[in-house]
């Protein structure tokens, strides 16, 4: 029922919102202490339920990430480049990159390991909702944009997008962000693991994500976009990430 509920209030106030704008940024949803809180509630269980319903899980990040929100800002504004990507605003989106370019890109730079892991994998940045129910335009772009570079962050960690990959990316951002729902993620996804991969976290790949993640520089400091051409070692060797001690192994295409 409360499920429901959260559904309801997210379907109904994305109506009114697309008839009736009135918030902070395109596509803002404001909403009470109430409903955030039940939104809260709701989308966390539904994401207990599916890890898979990825809104459910934008909704839960949204709703529960403001004081670390507010601390990532502050951690860009302090940066020279962070203060430049939250004064430009780059969005990354299949209309913002240029694809053919990437693709010219010697094997081994940034831009071309990130255009060789959106093919490998069949994923698109467009698939990053838009941020809607945080109540704030710039902590709102903060969210945004840490959406969008997730698919960077396999890239820098060299992790593939199967469960152990995922798990051990969402450790070196619940340490990197100190958003509730990476930590939430890196607690409940390993509950998704065989014994061997369980193994392989919690004797390796674990403690080196949440070491990484501690040591990194801001990863939403840095203005990717006028990164594609360095070597993706060079920029591993900036942002001080160490190489996984392991790589997973990916699915194969079928």
């Amino acid at each position: 029922m409360l499920l429901f509920c959260v559904q309801q209030l997210h379907s109904s106030s994305t109506e009114f919102t697309n008839i009736h704008y009135d918030g902070l940024y395109p596509g803002h949803i404001p909403t009470t202490a109430v409903q955030k809180a039940l939104l809260s509630i709701g989308s966390g269980v539904a994401a207990l339920q599916n890890p898979y319903r990825h809104d459910m899980v934008a909704v839960l990040g949204e709703t529960t990430g403001h004081l670390a929100l507010i601390k990532l800002r502050d951690r860009m504004r302090n940066d020279p480049e962070g203060y430049a990507v939250l004064t430009e605003r780059p969005r990354i989106r299949l209309s913002t990159l240029d694809l053919t370019k990437m693709a010219s890109l010697p094997d081994g730079s940034f831009g071309r390991e990130y255009l060789r892991f959106l093919e490998d994998n069949d994923v698109t940045p467009d698939s990053r909702a838009d941020v809607k129910f945080v109540d704030n335009e710039e902590l709102a772009y903060v969210m945004q944009r840490y959406r969008e570079v997730h698919d960077l962050l396999h890239t820098l960690l060299g992790m593939p997008t199967n469960m152990l990959g995922e798990v051990a990316v969402k450790w070196f951002e619940a340490a990197q962000t100190g958003l509730p729902m990476c930590a939430l993620g890196a607690v409940l996804g390993p509950l998704r693991l065989n014994a061997s991969r369980l193994q392989s976290l919690f004797t390796s790949l674990g403690p080196w994500a949440l070491q990484s993640g501690r040591r990194a520089r801001c990863v939403l400091s840095i203005f990717y976009e006028r990164r594609w051409e360095q070597s993706l070692e060079d920029l591993q060797r900036e942002l001080n990430i160490e190489p996984p001690p392991i790589i997973p192994k990916a699915k194969k295409k079928t």
